[in-house]
């Protein structure tokens, strides 16, 4: 009978439901890492909250581990590599807490629409400042949700019942799923430029980290009141606080800092301004709806081998996996490689595939190419929800299979539609293991995908890479490896470096050089 440990204080349905699975399972919570270690040998499964830190040495000593599900979205206190290396599944929860999440963004829009907090501190300090503190109604304003995902549909769906108008800016938000959700797909600018509340809902990621930056918060319409229930870190802090400072923000209240516990911030004290420590998904419906889920999800896989929100395992069967994980590893760069340079509008998807590939079962290819495509937007997806993320979003999934034969002995070919037209890219596996990109927008050219890379398109002109080259050296940035295409001589080429360090800092620079139209930096870590 498999074992399981309870190691945080969680729902006692979480316990009832294990053994009613047939799972034994102890509660024994409050160990330190010592103790854990000490006991973990014993048991197939961990299931955790936050407190539990599951270290390399806990890692180590859990010889018998299979499976460790963590109750709730954040796994930061797992580490996820050494879980992988020693072959134990890690699994999360990250719808459980939605609604709450959704509701907490609410109860902070009518606390800032009302100045709830100050009034109360007012009134309870003997005074009646009555025409101190007047408020605005919700009621026909306009939201602007930055992430219409499955917590900010809950917001929209939310507001549009409190009467307020929605408009959406969300890379994966196609024009059916806002019709569906009643809302308005709007880019960045225009989004900022209309609302007269703004709610946050996507994940930390390179692409979202300050996207209400200084300059963005300085687009905002005056007296705009902002919301952020999601991550710390997708605003500025010290910009938001001049906003607050000079009146053009009316209003913030953040559930969420770059930094928590949130001890000190540049925020507190000032006017219009409140905060929470992190209680969106604090409710006792939040708390039950995790505990029950992370019990069944571990206690499916440990009785049937059922693999539902793994964060480093795909749906497989033991006699698929060592043919396919090499293609799978494949797609996942190359769905990473569109989301990173064709993450605008996306509508529809198509992974095609031909030669060996197209004997495959494709659905874990799907997947991959899923996973590395939103993991540019999203840290909770991974190769099991993220073809439900994609449906969920609205996005137009195709696969393709072609009995052709191409260049190459095997093809993997992704496609997307943007804005801009179709972007697509290509690439195949070098003695069956080894992936490779072979084409990119177009353009032929060979390369690995692995960790910091640079991409630029500029015009094939005598002397760009020299000048490319002397740019970064003077930045101290090394080259690893570099890959040459173009379309023709002295029309557009393509570069894909490697690089030892990272290029943020070395961009504008880059981008000045004479020639160049596009630059970006990707990571492939």
């Amino acid at each position: 009978m498999p074992k399981v440990l309870i190691s945080d204080k969680m729902d006692p349905r979480a316990a009832q439901i294990f053994r009613e699975r047939g799972v034994e399972v102890d509660e024994i919570t409050g160990k330190t890492k010592e103790e854990l270690i000490a006991i973990i040998g014993d048991y197939d499964g961990l299931a955790i909250r936050s407190a539990t830190k599951v270290t390399k040495d806990v890692i180590a000593a859990a010889k018998n581990l299979k499976v460790i599900g963590r109750a709730g979205i954040g796994v930061d206190n797992v580490d996820i590599p050494a879980a992988s290396a020693a072959g134990i599944v890690v699994m999360n929860t990250p719808f459980g807490n939605s609604i709450t999440t959704a509701e907490h963004a609410i109860a902070l829009m009518f606390a800032l629409a009302r100045q709830l907090p100050e009034a109360d501190a007012s009134t309870q300090a003997g005074k009646w400042e009555k025409n101190r503190f007047m408020g605005v109604e919700l009621t026909n304003k306009v939201l602007g949700l930055i992430g219409a995902g499955n917590i900010g549909s809950i917001v929209a769906d939310r507001a549009i019942g409190l009467r307020m108008k929605v408009v959406a800016y969300d890379p994966f938000l196609t024009p059916e799923r806002a019709i569906e959700l009643g809302v308005e797909k709007v880019s960045l600018d225009d989004l900022l430029a209309r609302a007269d509340f703004i709610t946050l809902h996507t994940p930390l990621t390179d692409s979202t980290r300050n996207i209400l930056s200084a300059e963005n918060l300085a687009k905002t319409k005056k007296g705009v009141r902002i919301v952020n229930c999601a991550r710390g870190g997708l605003i500025d802090e010290e910009a938001l606080k001049a906003g607050l400072d000079s009146k053009h923000i009316a209003g913030a209240a953040l559930d969420v800092f770059v930094k928590e516990p949130a001890e000190a911030s540049p925020l507190f004290g000032t006017p219009n301004f409140i905060s929470t420590p992190h209680l969106g998904a604090s409710t006792t419906e939040a708390q039950v709806n995790v505990a029950i889920q992370v019990a069944e999800q571990m206690a499916d896989f440990l009785m049937t081998g059922g693999v539902t929100n793994a964060l480093n395992m795909p749906s497989l069967s033991a006699e698929e996996a060592p043919k396919i994980k090499p293609y799978m590893a494949l797609a996942e760069r190359l769905g990473s490689l569109v989301g990173q340079l064709a993450h605008d509008n996306l509508t529809k998807i198509a992974i095609e595939v031909e030669g060996a590939a197209a004997d495959l079962n494709i659905k874990p290819i799907t997947g991959a190419v899923l996973a590395g495509l939103m993991r540019v937007y999203s840290d909770t997806v991974n190769m099991v929800n993220a073809p439900f993320l994609a449906k969920e979003r609205g996005l137009d999934v195709r696969e393709v299979r072609h009995d052709r034969e191409g260049d190459y002995h095997t093809l993997i070919r992704v496609s997307v539609q943007t804005s801009q037209g179709e972007r697509s890219v290509a690439g195949t596996l070098f003695s069956n293991s080894s992936p490779r990109l072979v084409e990119i927008f177009g353009i032929k050219v060979e390369a690995d995908l692995a960790g910091r890379m640079l991409y630029i398109v500029n015009e094939d002109a005598p002397g760009f890479i020299g000048r490319l080259g002397t740019t970064l050296g003077e930045a101290g940035i090394n080259i690893g490896t570099f890959h040459l295409g173009r379309r023709d001589a002295g029309g557009e080429a393509v570069l894909l470096l490697s690089v030892d360090q990272p290029v943020d800092a070395a961009l504008p620079k880059i981008k000045s050089l004479p020639g160049v139209k596009t630059v970006r930096a990707l990571d492939f870590a």
